[in-house]
């Protein structure tokens, strides 16, 4: 039963990845990357990680979410607008060989030997106080910095939708 989970919220995870770099309305993107941050919270959960699960609907798909949609919504892009990417035969040419390229290496993947078990998982995988002592000893500088990235992204679509707002009304 759990194997028929995994497939299930795997592909709708892949699926919602799918829909979100293919989607030309950046709202409708961001939705579908919310549904892409819950499945694969439901991954967690698979995993027994049930604290990395919430924390992955709670911060990603809910406060940093919010925060890009809010971005998005204040940069106000015109919809018709073109978003100056060239759709071109080779561009068409080099998706499909990424495409049939990628689809033999799952074929390639599936069919292929036996692939061993895992390991067992250790016993503080996804314990709070397990995950509290890497984040704020091991990795304290690189949790920091991606705050401080995600920060310095949202300012500067702020400043970036200013100066257009000033430019349209001169």
């Amino acid at each position: 039963m759990e194997l028929i989970a995994f497939y299930i919220i795997g592909g709708l995870t892949v699926l919602g990845a799918v829909a979100t770099i293919t989607r030309r309305n950046p709202v409708v993107a961001a939705v579908c990357l919310v549904a892409t941050l819950v499945t694969s919270a439901g991954l967690y959960l698979l995993l027994h990680a049930s604290f990395l699960a919430v924390m992955q609907i709670l911060v990603y798909a809910g406060a940093i979410m919010v925060l890009f949609t809010f971005v998005i919504m204040a940069v106000e892009r015109p919809e018709q607008e073109e978003t100056g990417i060239m759709i071109s035969p080779g561009t068409k040419a080099v998706g499909v060989l990424a495409t049939l390229f990628l689809f033999f290496r799952v074929i390639s993947v599936i069919m292929g030997p036996e692939i061993k078990r895992p390991m067992a998982v250790a016993e503080t995988f996804g314990d709070v106080r397990h995950l509290g002592m890497l984040f704020f000893n091991q990795y304290l500088l690189p949790f920091e910095a991606i705050s401080v990235l995600l920060l310095t992204a949202i300012v500067g679509a702020v400043v970036v939708s200013r100066h257009a707002a000033r430019r349209r009304a001169v």
